[in-house]
């Protein structure tokens, strides 16, 4: 009796697993067809699931005048405190998009690992910072590629 339950539970776990595979297909079809989304594959790290859910949140860059709006926009910039002719930057705003902000640090941890520009400038500042506040940059950092990217309509240069 118990193989018997064994047995349906694979079958029910095939079958899923069937699903997801042929969902990660159609997400990398969409992603190969679609212009910003193949730019944002170019960059280190930065996956189909990825790419797509950055693109979804993101939408028309065009309506951010510069890299800095962009990152604002994903809560990724200082809270800045000003008195007088003291300006006292803080903790991150938060005040943002939770999933583009999430899925960029995913792909900044993962981007630390394999890139070395993003390994370089990670472990600078968290040699000054900590991890925490650098992995943050470097979120903020891999933001600005995506932007220098898409509003040039380039792949990304590791150069």
């Amino acid at each position: 009796m118990g193989n018997k339950w064994i047995d349906r539970y694979l079958r029910i776990l095939e079958r899923i697993e069937d699903e997801i595979n042929e969902i990660d297909k159609e997400i990398k079809n969409i992603c190969l067809m679609n212009e910003e989304i193949s730019i944002l594959l170019t960059i280190p790290r930065i996956g189909y699931f990825s790419a797509l859910l950055i693109y979804a949140e993101v939408g028309d860059i065009n309506r951010f005048p510069n890299s800095k709006k962009l990152c604002s926009y994903a809560g990724l910039v200082p809270t800045v405190r000003q008195s007088g002719n003291k300006i006292i930057r803080g903790r991150i705003t938060k005040e943002g998009n939770k999933l583009l902000r999430w899925v960029l640090v995913q792909c900044a941890h993962m981007a630390v690992r394999k890139d070395e520009k993003f390994k370089q400038f990670y472990e600078r500042i968290k040699h000054r910072k900590g991890p925490q506040k650098a992995i943050i940059a470097t979120a903020r950092k891999l933001l600005t590629v995506i932007y220098a990217c898409w509003k040039n309509r380039t792949a990304y240069d590791e150069g």
